[in-house]
């Protein structure tokens, strides 16, 4: 995050009556005092257009226990990365009267711990194991805001967009798969208003950090042990062929120039699929992989590409082929990338897609870095001079609403 990105995501030191204020303006339809943070007022308006109740929030029932064990152990968020976020922030938590809430991606609460006074508190608001914290259940709260703006966020006093969350300030981060970048949840300190600290943003954000880090780890790790397991099969066959991770992670590979990743689709357990890069391949399964051969077979024609940007910060581009469909999940970004070549067939230079997403036709540095991540990621789908979907996809972008 860019010192400017984490200064907005920082509680506003504006009075409490001066953002009460601002949020009656956004619930009348009203243009808010500059008072309030961007980022606040454009959830605030988010929330006002999904019609949830500004004082009491939306009636969700928690999960049962059962569905909380289920959610918890498919979470991603599991092993050291689970241990790194409690040892990093519940201590510190409990010693400050706080909780540390821990929610998968569906802003569902998997565990909480910390201060037991205050749990007493959160029963009564219904912040519990199995409750859902997403904006479109309790509105702007740092939890729910997090998981659709893709960062870290402290939430203060009136900020909340529910008034009944006044009394609380909140900072939650994202956690991602560093194998994907899926959002797998996010971590959170909540506490009473009055006990506001800036640097609490830091620390979540950082805490998050550290999770990943041991997800990356655990990835190379097991990555390590595919290659144990591939290396030796690879050298008895002839011509060209991988081994991957069932996220398309290269652990080895022979016949072929070197390459760290394959887009995978998102049905691998047939016998035939086909790749981008390297067009037709018969799939074997091994023991935390695959075995890819290469039959040099022409590439399937693309029969259609499906653009989905209905669920904020759930983006996603589906490639559907004659032979095979997969859906790739997008950061924020490339979602805004991929929306302007969509909108724009004929294509945008670095400078105008500049000027679009960012207001500085100067920012084509960035742009090109982006691109490039982009055509590694989507082969064939996307030309460049200028930058567009290749002419002979028929892409369809389905929006909120469709």
């Amino acid at each position: 995050m860019r010192p400017e990105d984490l200064a907005t995501a920082v509680a506003s030191h504006a009075h409490p009556r001066q953002l009460a204020r601002a949020r009656e303006a956004v619930l009348a339809g009203q243009r808010p005092p500059a008072v309030a943070r961007r980022l606040i007022v454009e959830s605030w308006e988010r929330v006002r257009r999904q019609g949830v109740d500004p004082d009491r929030g939306a009636d969700c029932r928690p999960a049962p226990p059962g569905e909380v064990e289920h959610r918890r152990v498919r979470c991603g968020i599991t092993g050291r990365a689970l241990r790194e976020l409690r040892a990093g922030l519940v201590p510190a938590a409990e010693s400050a009267g706080h909780i540390v809430v821990i929610v998968d991606a569906d802003g569902r609460v998997l565990w909480r711990e910390g201060s037991p006074e205050l749990f007493r508190r959160a029963d009564r608001l219904g912040f519990v194991e199995g409750a859902s914290w997403r904006e479109t259940e309790v509105g702007t709260n740092a939890i729910g805001t997090a998981l659709v703006e893709g960062v870290p966020v402290q939430v203060h006093s009136c900020e909340h967009y529910v008034r009944s969350h006044h009394t609380w300030t909140c900072a939650a981060a994202p956690v991602h798969d560093p194998r994907d970048g899926r959002l797998l949840g996010a971590v959170d300190v909540s506490g009473p208003a009055e006990a506001v600290h800036p640097t609490t943003l830091a620390l979540v954000r950082a805490v998050a950090g550290l999770a990943e880090a041991r997800l990356r780890e655990e990835h190379r790790a097991s990555l390590d042990r595919l290659r144990a397991v591939g290396t030796p099969m690879l050298a008895k066959l002839g011509g060209q062929a991988l081994v991957t991770d069932r996220s398309g992670w290269v652990a080895a590979s022979t016949g072929l120039p070197p390459v760290d990743r394959v887009a995978l689709p998102t049905r691998h357990d047939t016998p035939r699929i086909w790749l981008p890069a390297f067009g037709s391949c018969s799939v074997e399964p091994l023991p935390g992989g695959l075995l890819l051969r290469l039959r040099g077979d022409a590439p399937a024609t693309t029969t259609r590409v499906v653009l989905d940007v209905r669920r904020a910060g759930r983006s996603s581009l589906t490639v559907h082929r004659a032979s095979a469909s997969w859906t790739n999940h997008l950061s924020r970004r490339h979602t805004d990338i991929l929306l302007a070549l969509a909108d724009n067939p004929a294509g945008r230079t670095a400078a105008e897609l500049a000027e679009q997403l960012f207001g500085d036709r100067g920012r084509t540095v960035t742009v090109r870095a982006e691109m490039s991540r982009l055509r590694r990621k989507f082969g064939d789908l996307l030309d460049h001079r200028p930058y567009r979907f290749a002419p002979e996809l028929d892409v369809t972008v389905l929006r909120p609403g469709d």
